[in-house]
């Protein structure tokens, strides 16, 4: 696959469709069975779709807000609206009415499309106020109030619309340009106001490129994606669509996070993207499966780990005897194991945040290939990965090919090729703060090792200064706080201060559990302030600090009253958490903390 040979996304896929024309593309479920849309098809749509769009006024440069949940009309409208010479502008589903005014505000919006009415009520009330918004699209009917409530044309309305004109999407398609923008994907809000980076066809392209280079090493045939990350974040909408597009790949839907474990199993995937927090939860699981299992059931599932681990972590140094050991914890563990995962994965890939190496270490150990990734929306988004033939789980994996990348003094993580973005929309000062000389700086600190492999070791805003001069990593105490089964989120504080304090929130089943045993209230809110509550987990902190330095040992911590979710606030949409809207709400309580003598 050589992607310099594509001048666009839209030239792209209509060249592998025309190449795969009758096979089977698209899989989503309709009455509980998955059925698909050939590539064919997939391509004809999106040129009815993309003349629909011209005939209702959309011209070359205007952007178009999509919002929808991952589905086959997902890629069709990205493809329909870049094939009209537009720029599409993912949002989250999750996003509130602020942020979707924002969004469309800032973008300039000329057009948008929704896909339901529960995703509409958010959606709506902030297109009223969008003062260059003309057309909704919507892609299921909305009810007749939603319709009152701002002036809409159907999807289906759309695409017949399509079928009766004559727009030359063909020479519109042969007319764009690899270094044209192809579209906004605004930032999470991690650091405050959401920023909209303009990537280009190229910038995808070439990210596509340097993931094929990585993956063909184990071998790439007929290959299956399963897609359930929001295609909303850059990360699945290059690596989880963009990327199966190059290769020719199948694409899956998922019907919803709850249903992922019933998904895997029976779309049997060879390849998935997924954040680390999956596999956190994936990880607690299965833990929470094998504490039910007794005898040697149990005793093989933690030799099958503790010879695994050995494996990894020092290579060719199983005895006989181990080695006869691990071929039984082969057929007995590991099988079982990967077949939750429908048992012909490839690789599982983690990116959008640092993956806790115990983690790591565990599905390695379990014979699931996890391969750490590293990257931000500003370079397209992936900077680099662990090859499948030399994992190195403590690093984020050596540059992809096209990407050079380079420390500054300071410490900070440049990174410089056709990936990175052309700049910030209608934001010059943060482009040039950004991108100095073609470097991006990412903002992130680390350095790369004698293989050539990069370790991050802390955001640069986000590292603890405490008042003694020394610095802490707070993602790396936090990881190790959650990695408890009885800590689902934490987040460290102590800028500026003598120590390190903390906001925990409790792992529902275990909280669950806690209650029932001890005759409590199951309402976090209840118990957060519950000594005996406080007590037990005081225990498991303790137990986190025994593995810590001085400096990054909790001294004390508070137990929050709610979740960290995105509908507070304190959860980006790609699940990273606020800091600064945490502290908001819980600053005052954690600095009292130190207050305590």
């Amino acid at each position: 696959m050589a992607t310099v040979s594509w001048h666009s996304l839209p030239a792209m896929f209509f060249e592998q469709a025309e190449r795969f024309r009758e096979k089977p593309f698209l899989w989503a479920k309709q009455d509980g069975v998955y059925r698909p849309i050939t590539w064919g098809e997939t391509a004809e749509r999106v040129k009815q779709l993309a003349r629909g769009l011209q005939a209702m006024g959309l011209q070359k440069g205007d952007r178009l807000v999509l919002v929808s949940e991952n589905r086959p009309e997902w890629l069709i409208a990205d493809l329909a609206v870049m094939s009209a010479g537009a720029i599409t502008v993912p949002a989250f589903t999750t996003n509130t009415v602020a942020d979707h005014l924002h969004i469309l505000t800032h973008s300039g919006a000329k057009a948008a499309i929704v896909s339901t009415r529960h995703i509409a009520r958010r959606l709506l009330p902030a297109a009223l106020e969008a003062p260059d918004l003309q057309l909704m699209i919507a892609i299921e009917d909305l009810d007749v109030a939603q319709r009152r409530f701002f002036s809409t044309v159907s999807w289906a309305e759309l695409e017949e619309r399509g079928r009766q004109e004559n727009g030359a999407i063909d020479d519109l398609v042969a007319g764009l340009k690899r270094d044209e923008v192809s579209c906004f994907i605004y930032t999470s809000g991690t650091g405050g106001t959401p920023k909209g980076v303009m990537l280009t066809h190229g910038s995808i392209m070439a990210n596509c490129e340097g993931a094929y280079d990585l993956l063909e090493s184990f071998g790439l045939g007929e290959e299956r994606f399963l897609s359930f990350l929001p295609l909303s974040h850059s990360y699945e909408h290059t690596a989880g669509q963009f990327l199966p597009i190059a290769i020719g790949a199948e694409i899956y839907y998922a019907e919803s996070v709850e249903a992922l474990a019933s998904n895997m199993r029976e779309v049997k995937p060879t390849i998935m993207t997924a954040v680390p927090r999956l596999y956190e939860t994936m990880h607690q699981r299965i833990l929470r499966d094998v504490r039910k299992l007794t005898g040697m059931r149990k005793w093989l599932f933690h030799k099958a780990v503790e010879l695994g681990r050995k494996q990894y972590e020092q290579a060719d140094s199983l005895t006989l005897w181990e080695r006869l050991l691990n071929w039984l914890c082969e057929v007995s563990v590991r099988k079982q194991v990967r077949a939750r995962f429908g048992g012909q994965l490839k690789a599982m890939v983690s990116g959008g945040a640092a993956l806790n190496y115990e983690v790591g270490v565990f599905f390695l150990a379990l014979g699931v290939r996890l391969l750490q990734g590293y990257g931000q929306t500003e370079a397209s988004p992936v900077v680099s990965a662990n090859p499948p033939a030399r994992i190195k789980l403590k690093t984020v994996g050596p540059a992809l090919k096209g990407v050079e990348v380079q420390i500054a003094e300071d410490g900070e993580i440049l990174v410089r090729g056709e990936c990175v973005m052309n700049g910030y929309w209608c934001d010059p000062e943060a482009t040039a703060r950004t991108i100095v000389d073609g470097w991006l700086h990412t903002g992130d600190i680390g350095f790369i090792d004698e293989d050539g492999y990069i370790q991050i070791t802390d955001r640069k805003k986000d590292i603890i200064v405490l008042s003694g001069g020394d610095n802490v990593s707070p993602a790396r105490v936090e990881g190790f706080l959650t990695l408890q089964s009885e800590i689902a989120q934490a987040m460290v504080h102590g800028d500026k201060r003598p120590n390190l304090v903390a906001l925990i929130v409790p792992d529902a089943d275990f909280l669950s559990g806690w209650a029932k045993d001890h005759g409590k209230p199951k309402d976090l809110n209840e118990l957060a302030d519950d000594p005996e509550l406080h007590k037990t987990l005081s225990g498991v902190v303790d137990r986190v600090n025994r593995g810590l330095s001085n400096l990054e040992k909790v001294r004390r911590f508070i137990i929050a009253r709610e979740p960290f979710t995105i509908d507070n606030g304190m959860l980006t949409s790609s699940l990273k958490i606020r800091r600064h809207k945490i502290k908001e709400r819980y600053g005052p309580d954690l600095d009292a903390l130190y207050e305590r003598g």
